[in-house]
């Protein structure tokens, strides 16, 4: 395909589609929200920083005018994502949402699925170990009990008062995040349902462990917007 495309980034899908588009000669520009003190960046140009909600995408869009935008953000990426569907209907620019699959829950799994984390928190019991990033563990600053945060950057948001902080980069393996597990006795996994196989150790940790896991749902998508769940089905659209 003519290019350029605009690539909303961040997710390790974002970043091999922008390699493949860069190394079959399209020119991409990747689009990051900037959270992260130390992004891993993709092939080809790089912007950080967001565009000013839908009136900047807009405007973005209407000046560059790209062949397509994919938005291949995180799955909890909601606003970005209904911010790029409305720029792309008012600039005629066609989109395609690429995000992976959630997660399928295997035998020996004891999940429970919550609309958010305020009900994450209530259902926790125990000392938990928080997976859900940096933003929103305010929800869990009233927990009674021993907690263990792990994200890549430190959290702006009161921490609970039994708190350990852990700042890492995935992935990480099973045995590791068994080790963790065993070390802090951890009695409940909370996560989002971020799906892939990047984050999928700690679950299968957990089933090995007998632990129990609260998942947050994804926020619903868009209506109308093209979706597809791997890089191969999203270049064979863009083509």
């Amino acid at each position: 395909m003519r290019g350029p495309v605009l690539l909303l980034g961040g997710t390790g899908e974002a970043r091999e589609l922008a390699g493949r588009l860069s190394e079959a000669g399209v020119e991409v520009v990747s689009s990051l929200a900037g959270r992260l003190a130390d992004p891993l960046l993709p092939a080809g140009e790089v912007r950080v920083g967001g565009f000013g909600g839908v009136p900047g995408l807009t405007a973005w869009l209407q000046e560059h005018r790209p062949a397509a935008v994919v938005d291949a953000t995180h799955p909890f990426a909601a606003g970005m994502t209904t911010n790029a569907a409305a720029a792309c209907t008012g600039a005629g620019t066609p989109l395609l949402r690429l995000q992976r699959p959630g997660w399928t829950a295997e035998p020996g799994d004891d999940w429970a699925f919550v609309d958010d984390l305020a009900q994450a928190a209530a259902l926790v019991r125990g000392t938990a170990f928080l997976t859900t990033g940096r933003q929103g563990v305010g929800a869990f600053a009233g927990l009674p009990g021993r907690v263990l945060v792990r994200c890549v950057d430190p959290p702006t948001e009161p921490l609970p008062a039994g708190a350990t902080l852990v700042l890492a980069r995935g992935p990480f393996t099973v045995a590791e995040e068994l080790a963790l597990m065993r070390e802090h006795a951890v009695d409940v996994v909370v996560t989002k349902d971020s799906g892939g196989p990047m984050t999928a150790a700690k679950l299968v940790a957990a089933r090995e462990l007998g632990i129990p896991v609260v998942l947050v749902r994804r926020p619903p998508l868009p209506a109308g917007v093209a979706v597809v769940p791997t890089v191969e089905e999203a270049l064979s659209w863009l083509r």
